[in-house]
């Protein structure tokens, strides 16, 4: 992923910037509330909100309060939860952190104690549930590498602005085991691997049930073809089939209608020989 080079070099410096104060701030095991005053730099100085209109602190969540928000354009559109930067992120801050987004309807939550960022896409399923999309060590970052300033950079106001989050977790998603193994147990890939397989043994009579069946039982682990994950990446991939075919559909409809429609206007130009004007004195 490009990163324009003036937003790249505002990343780099703030890294360069706010490392050593993270590190001084473990050092003296600062509380919970002087890392979400440094969290909140971090935002407005890295990531480029505004301090004053666009980052939230105590955001209320029903009878709570999550540490800080992002708000862009009126809308809520990542909470942050923050722990004392001693503190080891444990799953009883994600759930509650994930729950802080359930209640308020914010797709993206950021769990972090300023040094470990974990940012999660919440799922509004029944019931909800989460997804971890990528985490980083702030301290460890490289500056100078941009694949390490992209963790910044999605995050950002730019990012956020133009939904690169949900670019990044589409591609993730496109390329997970689970996807990939449901992608392969579709007639479409079946069908290919016959063809192939016919090729090496011209002789041979294979059937697509027998290639899924060695697919599911001998090449694919169990968990890439079974269990919730892959029940999603099976219907969201027959639901994207059956989408692109549709498309497919209405675009050979359309040239067809296009050809026909330019057909008539050419039989409509051309001259009728039975009504072609005579001169007089013409035989």
């Amino acid at each position: 992923m490009a990163i324009p080079l003036k937003i790249f070099d505002r990343l780099s410096t703030g890294v360069k910037k706010f490392q050593p104060i993270l590190n001084s701030a473990k050092s003296r095991d600062v509380n919970e509330s002087d890392t979400v005053v440094i969290i909140a730099d971090i935002l407005n100085e890295i990531c480029g909100f505004d301090k004053y209109s666009e980052i939230t602190t105590e955001y209320v969540v029903k009878k709570t309060y999550c540490d800080l928000a992002i708000k862009l354009d009126g809308k809520i559109k990542t909470l942050i939860e923050a722990k004392a930067i001693g503190l080891d992120l444990k799953d009883e801050h994600v759930k509650q952190a994930v729950d802080y987004g359930a209640n308020s309807g914010a797709e993206w939550v950021i769990l972090t104690n300023g040094i470990n960022w974990r940012i999660y896409k919440v799922l509004f399923s029944k019931p909800i549930d989460k997804e971890l999309i990528y985490e980083f060590d702030f301290s460890a970052l490289n500056p100078k590498n941009e694949d390490n300033m992209e963790y910044l950079y999605l995050i950002s106001r730019e990012g956020i602005g133009k939904s690169l989050l949900e670019d990044f977790h589409s591609q993730k998603q496109a390329l997970s085991r689970f996807f990939i193994g449901q992608m392969l147990l579709t007639d479409t890939l079946l069908n290919i691997i016959n063809r192939e397989l016919k090729k090496v043994s011209p002789g041979v009579k294979i059937e697509n049930d027998e290639i899924k069946s060695v697919l599911v039982s001998e090449v694919l682990k169990r968990e890439v073809v079974e269990g919730d994950k892959a029940e999603d990446a099976r219907k969201k991939i027959i639901k994207a089939l059956s989408s692109y075919q549709k498309s497919l559909s209405k675009r050979d409809s359309s040239e067809k209608d296009n050809k026909n429609k330019e057909k008539n206007e050419s039989t409509k130009d051309s001259p009728d020989e039975d009504s072609t004007v005579k001169t007089p004195g013409a035989v």
